[in-house]
């Protein structure tokens, strides 16, 4: 049955690459390579473990892992080949644009020069995992899609979303164990990635609670990436909910329920969190007041059950999570500590490679690890984290902009869904390692870009009207 689904997944993948290429190359629309994205990156390690649980061929994987980077550098070379004169392009610099740039070359710079003890190739490999959300973002700032595209975009979006709460189900109710133990995922961290499986499952710690209950991940890495994935489904199920007719608006109900249950599912702590902090964030973008006195008193239900209904494991298990005397909420505090003790010491950056959990970074050499903002602190000191900051908080307050001023009723779906996805992410970029996953990660930076391009394109309509 395995071996059935790789074959399955193995040539819808192969397939989908080479009607992207056909696109991107013979027909010079470079701007396709999110198509694939968007399908690939969220069954990304499924597929990996799947490819050598099958094959045990190292170099497959090598080749299927850098089909996501081959698309991303064909269609940077692509857009530049067919790029029209400058005069003729909408590009204006704006503001996130210096922010990630300056990041970016920043970043560069801690490559190139001898800063840091790991070797170079380790600290390249690192680098990649920098670059390209970047390269997504500036290849979403020179994007122009037609609505038909961007609903093609919306719907890949909700079938993940539902796709995904569909396996948690069977996970739950049919195997009542994770996928991850059906396709190799243990054989190929220990083979491929150097990590021993761990836990009650066999998988990770991260597959289980502290009372050994499933955490699940459906077809994702782990739990806390779905966590993270789901956000982006909700967002867009929501913003559909609220612009369309009231005799469909029932679709996308079914997609925010589905990336509910699926939050559910993951039992993450932040990702719980983040959703009170979208309720308050869309209250405000949309001034729906009456939704934050809804989000309190749905934040009363929950501790009321917490109190008087929940198992003494539960009630203990978020007492200790608040009080920050469960073990990992204390690992969490313990991880920043030390961060922010290397960012004191040394407030221009240790060297890249050198913390967080990407899987290049040595645990001998690490330091730090469980926050997105000090892992770029420690790496690359005080500026490069409010480099980091400093584009992504741009980049929300554009997407709003954006959302408020454009007719284009798609593009203002996009730059909701940009906005609270970046602002869902808040929570579990303090508690993880957050730009590692990919799917929600990439999309969302290449959705910032492609609404900073429009505000761009607003600006200079407002100029130009102001000028006549």
């Amino acid at each position: 049955m395995v071996s059935v689904a790789f074959l399955v997944l193995a040539i819808g993948l192969v397939l989908g690459f080479l009607w992207t290429l056909q696109e991107m190359i013979v027909k010079g629309k470079w701007t396709y390579f999110i198509f694939f994205l968007v399908g690939f990156l969220p069954i990304y390690i499924t597929f990996l473990s799947l490819t050598y649980l099958n094959t045990r061929s190292v170099e497959l994987v090598t080749l299927f892992q850098a089909l996501k980077e081959g698309i991303v550098g064909i269609a940077l070379v692509v857009a530049i080949l067919f790029q029209k004169s400058p005069s003729d392009s909408p590009f204006r610099p704006q503001s996130t644009d210096g922010w990630m740039g300056g990041f970016l070359i920043l970043g560069f710079s801690y490559l190139i020069l001898p800063i840091g003890e790991v070797p170079f190739i380790t600290k390249a490999f690192y680098f990649k995992g920098i670059l390209l959300p970047g390269l997504t973002y500036f290849l979403g700032r020179n994007t122009n899609f037609e609505e038909r595209e961007l609903s093609r975009l919306f719907s890949m979006i909700f079938s993940v979303a539902i796709l995904a709460f569909a396996v948690n189900l069977l996970e739950q109710f049919v195997l009542q164990a994770h996928l991850q133990q059906f396709t190799g995922y243990s054989l190929y961290n220990q083979k491929i990635n150097d990590i021993d499986p761990s836990g009650n499952f066999g998988l990770t710690w991260t597959f289980e609670t502290q009372a050994v209950t499933k955490r699940l991940a459906s077809f994702f890495s782990d739990p806390l990436e779905m966590a993270s994935s789901v956000l982006m489904g909700f967002a867009a199920g929501l913003i559909w909910y609220l612009t369309t007719k009231k005799e469909v608006q029932w679709i996308y109900l079914v997609i925010i329920a589905c990336s509910l249950g699926s939050l559910i599912f993951s039992a993450s702590r932040a990702a719980f969190g983040t959703f009170f902090i979208l309720l308050f964030f869309v209250a405000l973008v949309f001034r729906l007041y009456k939704l934050i006195g809804l989000g309190f008193v749905m934040l009363l239900v929950f501790g009321g059950y917490i109190v008087w209904f929940a198992s003494d494991d539960f009630y203990f298990f978020v007492l200790d999570t608040l009080t920050f005397e469960n073990s990992s909420s204390v690992g969490h505090l313990l991880e920043w500590l030390v961060a922010l003790e290397s960012m004191v010491a040394n407030p221009l950056g240790i060297g890249l490679a050198m913390s967080g959990n990407a899987g290049s970074v040595s645990e001998d050499l690490r330091i730090g690890g469980e926050n997105q903002f000090l892992i770029y602190g420690v790496q690359l000191g005080w500026v490069g984290m409010f480099l980091y900051v400093l584009a992504l908080g741009t980049g929300v307050v554009l997407s709003l902009r954006v959302f408020y001023s454009t007719d284009n009723v798609y593009t203002a779906r996009l730059a909701f869904v940009a906005a609270v996805t970046k602002v869902g992410l808040f929570l579990p970029l303090f508690t993880a390692n957050a730009e590692m996953y990919t799917y929600v990660t990439w999309i969302s930076w290449w959705m910032i870009g492609y609404t900073v391009r429009e505000y761009s394109t607003l600006k200079r309509s407002q100029v130009q009207g102001m000028s006549r």
